[in-house]
């Protein structure tokens, strides 16, 4: 009996698919994490999304253990290398949720260019201030993206339906150049680019990667968009950019403290300072969390797991 144990709460069209295929499908999701750990020993498979942290020592316990399902994008939460070393396949499903995160970030950089929030707040107080909230138009913005995966990729496509210019970093990939979409370094993005939008994983690499000195080097005043990882970005660093007139405005998704029990009361101050600026727009980490995006995140790591011919 090859047992899939369910840790997180996905759609059902996952356990469909694999119970159709023989697997015998287990619901842990309202079980308390500290139990988690005693209950998946036999474990064949897990599926989760960011409830639990699969470390060594928690993986090292489940001797024939042959995949983990991520429903997302992130691995943050996965010891990759323990998986790598005991020939563990890991599968995410960034496929699933490109299109929804493409268009959050579309709607959030429409927004902050056209000063939705403050006209908002405005006419709540009785305020009529067409001058002030004259908005900018997609067509004169040159977007740059870091990051040209399953999500950034989708975000230079609707970008150029609309006109805009579009420049693209990405460190592990190049030739990826086609029309109006353009390959750049990171040099010709700090001199040209009118927004930003980041689209990478957290890593070593990318933890802080937008501080202040990054801001800075910008030659125009920029908008900002994170739907990536929270502590890819630094907080204070943003604060003091807006201040300081260096981003116009910034869209963020994610958070560096994030919590699943989020209260805007208990948040991070830094957190709260920002929430009450007029050009910053924070949603709670729903970017890929569209009810559509729920299904085809599922559906993808069906397609994926069973396409794996060592799996059955």
């Amino acid at each position: 009996m090859k047992k899939i144990y369910f840790i997180d709460t996905v759609h059902s069209i996952l356990e469909e698919k694999l119970s159709e295929a023989g697997y015998t499908c287990i619901d842990l999701t309202k079980e308390k994490t500290e139990n988690i750990s005693r209950l998946v020993y036999d474990a064949y498979g897990l599926v989760i999304r960011s409830r639990i942290s699969l470390n060594r020592e928690f993986l090292k316990k489940i001797n024939g253990l042959r995949f983990i399902a991520r429903s997302g994008s992130g691995l943050e939460n996965i010891d990759l290398e323990h998986c790598k070393k005991n020939k563990i396949s890991v599968y995410n499903s960034p496929e699933g949720n490109k299109d929804a995160v493409a268009e959050h970030c579309l709607g959030m950089l429409i927004a902050l260019m056209n000063n939705f929030k403050s006209a908002q707040k405005e006419l709540s107080n009785g305020l009529w201030n067409r001058e002030k909230n004259r908005g900018s138009e997609l067509s004169k913005q040159r977007v740059a993206i870091i990051g040209y995966g399953n999500n950034g990729s989708a975000f230079a496509q609707r970008l150029y339906s609309l006109g805009a210019q579009v420049l693209v970093y990405d460190k592990y990939k190049s030739g990826f150049s086609s029309e109006g979409i353009k390959e750049c370094s990171l040099e010709e993005i700090f001199l040209s680019a009118t927004a930003v939008s980041f689209h990478v994983p957290l890593t070593n690499e990318t933890n802080q990667m937008a501080d202040y000195q990054f801001f800075k080097r910008f030659l125009n005043p920029v908008y900002v968009l994170n739907i990536s990882r929270g502590r890819v970005l630094n907080t204070q660093a943003l604060i003091n950019a807006l201040k300081e007139g260096v981003v116009l405005g910034a869209g963020l998704d994610v958070l560096e403290e994030e919590s699943t029990n989020f209260n805007i009361e208990e948040a991070n101050k830094k957190i709260i300072e920002l929430s009450k600026e007029p050009n910053v727009i924070l949603t709670p980490h729903v970017a890929g969390w569209t009810k559509e995006s729920y299904y085809k995140l599922s559906l993808v790591l069906a397609q994926k797991v069973l396409k794996t011919k060592t799996l059955i």
